[in-house]
């Protein structure tokens, strides 16, 4: 008997127990499921299931980077620069019979009556970092560690030094290449930046502060960031091309034109800047695509500059545009996100394709773009007389045209690297036979009109200068004087000023 109601007594409170779980469970949560606002154990959203990320093949663990950084280190180079010290001629024209002029000596007469004098900018040095490319020696950096630059050194990671000689840049891109003359080098292999995904594990490679090889990781933060850092060569930042990988990974000074690199040990960026209010790392640093770094590589080793086409429309970020911008070009006022062409130049493929002002751009070759630095990064892959299919949205249906690329001149022409001679950014003439009898000199070269370039960079020269020698070489007609000049990068311009005394020297450096 006591057995049994022993066994009864435990039956019955397992009952109760049992029916309290239950009625509890039933009440309360049952009660609270609608209105629980965190999140439901077991639910996996769809955002997981459609990455794969549910089935348990991405355990947990720690990352490790040995692979890709020995991978990497040996094909990262450290790179210093020297720019020699240089003379700025600030003297101006003195009138013929000024009255002054037999009172006071040239240097005298120019301090006292404006006329300036020689500045001297002392000697300056920098460093960067590179990226081996090819087995024979190329390398890429930015373009702003070795622009203006009269001697560079790179170092690598055993040590080795060699001098560099500059094959090309590009401000633009803010690229450049530059060659050492060595054979059998490690290099990094292209990866594919378009394949980069927000989230995943980067490295960046250089030479910070002037330490030895860096290695720094994190992850990728964005993609096709435009921060207005980049200008073309005549200082026009609307002539930049921009679209940067943002990433978390530690960049200082002296990291410019070292690799980003994916866990593979494959190039996928240049990393070019950082955003810091004291010049210093402060969260972010940003990389240029490999892709847009492969083309202008290719360009400069091939054809000395870069074969840029453009699709000829200026556009704009509708969020970027006032209600009354929107209204003129006959965008929808609810419309917050997307490019749309603002203008769409007569002279330009994009004219003569179809593309109208107000078009939504939506596809550039089959790829989506949605800001400018997306579509810049797509139209900077191609070169003038390339064909390329763009869709734009149009009175909200989709209309696909192709695009025959132009360069900037407005033509389909390869574009040719400039000369030292083209670097004066100058217009010039012959001097007229008959004026050169009044000037009683045998010929000469007028200075017609002086625009962006190293004679309104580097002095003070005025329009309607006329040029005798380059580095005491007579120069008669303007054939001379372009062969005169040569590929020499000092030079020393001498002339005179119609209906002013004297002879003035104009010393000039000639950067490519």
């Amino acid at each position: 008997m006591k057995l049994k109601q022993t066994l009864s007594i435990v039956g019955i409170s397992a009952i109760t127990t049992l029916s309290v779980v239950f009625a509890y469970d039933y009440f309360f949560n049952k009660k609270n499921k609608n209105t629980y606002g965190g999140q439901v154990p077991g639910r996996i959203p769809g955002n997981y299931v459609l990455t794969g990320m549910n089935d348990g093949s991405n355990p947990p663990g720690y990352a490790d980077f040995t692979a890709p950084s020995q991978v990497a280190l040996p094909a990262v180079v450290h790179i210093k620069t020297k720019t020699n010290a240089k003379k700025i001629n600030n003297n101006l024209p003195r009138l013929k019979n000024d009255p002054f002029s037999d009172f006071f000596d040239d240097d005298i007469f120019n301090q006292f009556f404006g006329g300036g004098r020689i500045n001297i900018i002392p000697e300056q040095k920098a460093s960067g970092s590179g990226v081996i490319i090819s087995e024979d020696g190329f390398i890429v950096t930015n373009n702003h560690v070795i622009e203006n630059a009269d001697e560079i050194t790179v170092t690598l990671n055993n040590k080795k030094t060699y001098k560099a000689k500059v094959i090309g840049s590009d401000p633009s891109y803010d690229l450049a290449v530059i060659k050492i003359e060595e054979v059998g080098l490690p290099y990094l292999i292209y990866g594919n930046s378009d394949n980069v995904k927000i989230g995943q594990w980067v490295l960046a490679i250089g030479y910070p502060l002037n330490l030895e090889t860096t290695v720094t990781a994190g992850i990728v933060s964005a993609k096709a960031r435009s921060l207005g850092l980049n200008k073309d060569k005549s200082g026009n930042p609307g002539g930049a091309v921009e679209s940067f990988i943002q990433t978390d990974a530690a960049v200082n000074m002296g990291n410019s034109g070292g690799a980003l690199i994916d866990t593979d040990g494959k190039l996928i960026g240049i990393n070019s800047a950082i955003a810091s209010p004291t010049g210093y790392y402060s969260g972010y640093s940003y990389a240029i695509p490999v892709n847009i770094a492969k083309k202008v590589v290719d360009d400069i080793i091939k054809f000395g500059t870069v074969q840029r086409g453009y699709l000829g429309i200026q556009f704009g970020n509708v969020s970027d545009m006032s209600d009354d911008q929107k209204s003129s070009l006959g965008i929808p006022n609810d419309a917050y996100e997307g490019i749309y062409a603002i203008d769409v130049p007569k002279d330009g493929g994009a004219f003569d394709a179809g593309i109208k002002k107000g078009d939504k751009i939506q596809q550039i070759n089959g790829v989506n773009v949605s800001n400018g630095g997306e579509l810049q990064e797509q139209v900077s892959r191609y070169k003038p007389g390339d064909k390329i299919p763009v869709t734009v949205l149009r009175n909200n249906a989709p209309l696909t045209v192709t695009v025959t690329l132009k360069n900037k001149a407005g033509t389909y022409d390869i574009v040719k690297s400039e000369t030292s001679f083209d670097l004066l950014g100058a217009d010039f003439i012959t001097l007229d036979s008959k004026k050169a009898l009044q000037y009683d000199v045998s010929g000469g070269v007028i200075v017609k009109k002086i625009k962006q370039g190293a004679l309104y960079d580097q002095t003070r020269m005025k329009d309607g200068f006329i040029i005798l020698k380059v580095n005491e070489t007579t120069v008669n007609t303007v054939d001379e004087l372009r062969t005169a000049i040569g590929n020499e990068k000092n030079i020393v311009i001498s002339g005179f000023y119609p209906g002013y005394d004297g002879l003035y020297e104009y010393p000039i450096v000639l950067n490519k």
